[in-house]
């Protein structure tokens, strides 16, 4: 991966580099930094990181002791606005002026899009709509200090300490790569970062340098982060040309056994016709689908949720998201006049 230089910083890239140099880290007395890398969780995280990525300890618990708890972060993530029902977040993101800055952002980067579409085979309108849910087109990257949410999620938020453990490894291996300052980078409460909101695992897996300069700038850049939204979907498993959803009719009552849990299409189209599903689009009766209930104000509305959803959902495991983002898209192209896909 090629590397960007945002911002560099001698005195964390001699802290945080492997191997180093002995003692770097320590204070006059020549004693380890006191605070967060005193906690037996964060010791024991920073002895992992020196043995299986060569970093040095004292560096570490040097970075440590400059990070910070955040109940900031734990309380926004005990309330995301996926636990809305669908009409409420539906209008948090189907707004005229989010429309209307999704047409203006498609018209500034037109030719980068197209060349996106042609390279990775995802739609112009789901790239845009995308990053018009998640920032705004780049107006709204995150407040949060990355290095602080993510040392609060990991050691302070047993749910799912486990991820965003990995998520802290590998944040600490892209600011190494890149010469990045780990005390100096925003993102969201979560830890995500930049134009189109890449975890750290994301950004080391897919993102990419789209317009050939040599660095690989997702913070910044609008072409990179065009290009790398685009490479995200196709390594997921996008279909070239391939619906995304449909609406569905249902009887007057719907089986419970056809609304299954979670997030994978795990019913055949046949399967649900013969509970009484139809589709405003044809589809194969062997391909796997997921019949979706979407709550409104009165009552629900149903929606097949196709393959190319289900890889919508890789981005933010959550129906709602995705069908946010398909919602935009078709706004998008339409204020631009092109058929969605």
């Amino acid at each position: 991966m090629k590397h960007i230089l945002l911002i560099v910083c001698c005195s964390f890239s001699c802290l945080i580099n492997a191997a180093a140099q002995p003692g770097a880290a320590t204070d006059a007395e020549g004693a380890a930094p006191a605070g967060l890398a005193q906690r037996a969780d964060v010791a024991a995280f920073i002895r992992l990181m020196s043995a299986r990525h060569d970093y040095d300890a004292a560096g570490l618990q040097a970075v440590f002791a400059g990070a910070q708890l955040s109940q900031d972060v734990l309380d926004a993530i005990s309330r995301p606005a996926e636990a809305l029902p669908w009409h409420r977040y539906r209008a948090i993101f189907l707004k005229p002026k989010r429309i209307r800055q999704g047409t203006e952002f498609w018209r500034q980067h037109r030719a980068t899009l197209q060349r996106a579409a042609q390279v990775y085979g995802v739609p112009p309108e789901i790239i845009v709509a995308i990053l018009g849910v998640e920032t705004r087109y780049g107006r709204i990257t995150g407040r949060h200090k990355v290095m602080d949410a993510l040392t609060t999620l990991a050691f302070d938020y047993p749910k799912r300490a486990k991820f965003f453990t990995g998520e802290l490894e590998q944040y600490l291996l892209l600011t190494r790569e890149q010469s990045l300052d780990p005390l100096e980078l925003t993102g969201s409460y979560a830890g995500a970062m930049g134009i189109p909101q890449f975890i750290s695992s994301s950004y080391r897996a897919y993102a990419v340098d789209f317009d050939a300069d040599g660095r690989t700038d997702i913070w910044q850049n609008p072409v990179d982060a065009i290009g790398s939204v685009g490479n995200y979907f196709q390594q997921h498993g996008w279909r070239q040309g391939a619906p995304v959803t449909t609406p569905a009719t249902t009887p007057a009552a719907v089986p419970e056994s056809l609304l299954t849990r979670g997030l994978k299409l795990e019913l055949s189209m046949a399967e649900l016709s013969a509970g009484g599903v139809g589709s405003a689009l044809a589809v194969d009766p062997a391909a796997k689908v997921k019949l979706l209930q979407l709550e409104q104000r009165a009552g629900y509305e149903y929606w097949l949720a196709l393959h190319n959803f289900y890889v919508l959902t890789r981005y933010n495991h959550s129906a709602l998201y995705a069908m946010a983002v398909y919602q935009l898209a078709q706004a998008i192209a339409e204020q631009v006049g092109v058929g969605p896909e």
